[in-house]
């Protein structure tokens, strides 16, 4: 009995360490006030004024510009919302298209710019097109594709040619003009007499 009684004494030391230890840890964390998660409301995080974004490809072409004359950023939603922004597109092989509004949306990725109010959109004209003009109370950029498209009614001029529609889609890398549900369609005698001598771009406007 003796010779375990040391034993015994060390293992009994080391039982109140160690609920020692458990009850020093557990004081110390209920004494700490630990700050609850932080709540996310729709409240800027960040801001800027008459800023400019540049967007470049991988041999470092700027292909997607965005400015405005304020931007702010959102955590609830994760996006910036742009006061009268104008975006500039110039994807290699492709026209110039610039975007302008009174209120844009910018995702957290830039992959969706949203132009609201007074949504305009211009394929500046060049050697084989003219100019592509299409107005709406939104319009919706996928920057990435090179694509412009709304569900709202739309005011699409193309050369001496209009189309009114509810819904538009333009995919600037192929030329490709789409239409939906129009409403009031004008093609003006040279643009008709055009797409007769060249049937095959009849696509491309």
């Amino acid at each position: 009995m003796k010779e375990r009684l040391p034993s015994l004494v060390a293992v009994l030391l080391l039982g109140l360490l160690v609920l020692g230890t458990w009850w020093a840890s557990d004081y110390a964390l209920r004494s700490i006030e630990i700050d609850p998660p932080r709540r996310v409301t729709h409240e800027r995080d960040s801001w800027s004024d008459q800023f400019t974004m540049v967007r470049t490809d991988a041999d470092g072409r700027a292909v997607n510009r965005l400015e405005g004359t304020s931007m702010e950023h959102f955590p609830d939603t994760r996006a910036y919302e742009i006061t009268a922004p104008r975006a500039v597109g110039h994807q290699p092989n492709a026209p110039i298209t610039e975007g302008t509004a009174d209120h844009g949306t910018l995702d957290e990725h830039g992959d969706r710019i949203v132009l609201d109010g007074n949504a305009h959109l211009k394929r500046l004209p060049d050697a084989e097109h003219k100019l592509l003009d299409v107005r709406s109370s939104q319009l919706i950029i996928e920057p990435d594709l090179d694509v412009v498209h709304t569900d709202r009614p739309a005011l699409v001029i193309n050369g001496n040619s209009t189309l009114r529609g509810k819904g538009m889609r333009y995919d600037n890398r192929t030329r490709q003009l789409t239409v939906t549900a129009s409403s009031d369609v004008k093609i003006s005698g040279e643009d008709q007499a055009a797409r007769n001598a060249e049937p095959k771009k009849n696509a491309q406007p």
